[in-house]
C-alpha cells in the first residue's frame, strides 16, 4: 500500500518555464530608453539602448556605431548603465519665451 504523501509528490506540476518577467523587464528598459551594457557569451560587452525585442533576439541601438541584432542565446547578462539616453535636440518646440 502506498502512503497518501507519496501520491501528492507525484501529482505536482513542474514550475512554468516562462514567467513573463523577461519581457516585462525588456519592455521597461526599451520604454525608458535606458543605456544598458550587454555582456555576450564570448566575453565582449556592448552598450546602447534596446529599441526592439522578440522571443529570439533584441535590437541594440548605439550612438555613432552600427545597430546590433543580438540573439538572446548569445547574451550572458544585461545590466543598466545607470542613465537614460540623451534625446535628440528637437528645436524650440514646447519651450516658452522668457520676457
Amino acid at each position: 500500500m502506498t502512503s497518501p504523501l507519496s501520491n501528492r509528490r507525484r501529482s505536482k506540476t513542474p514550475p512554468p518555464g516562462e514567467t513573463g518577467q523577461e519581457a516585462l523587464y525588456l519592455r521597461s528598459l526599451s520604454d525608458r530608453q535606458v543605456i544598458v551594457a550587454i555582456k555576450l557569451r564570448d566575453g565582449e560587452t556592448v552598450r546602447g539602448w534596446i529599441e526592439y525585442f522578440d522571443d529570439a533576439m533584441l535590437r541594440l541601438t548605439r550612438e555613432g556605431q552600427p545597430n546590433l541584432f543580438i540573439y538572446k542565446n548569445q547574451i550572458r547578462t544585461i545590466s543598466e548603465a545607470g542613465k537614460r539616453r540623451n534625446p535628440r535636440y528637437t528645436g524650440d518646440a514646447g519651450q516658452e519665451a522668457i520676457s
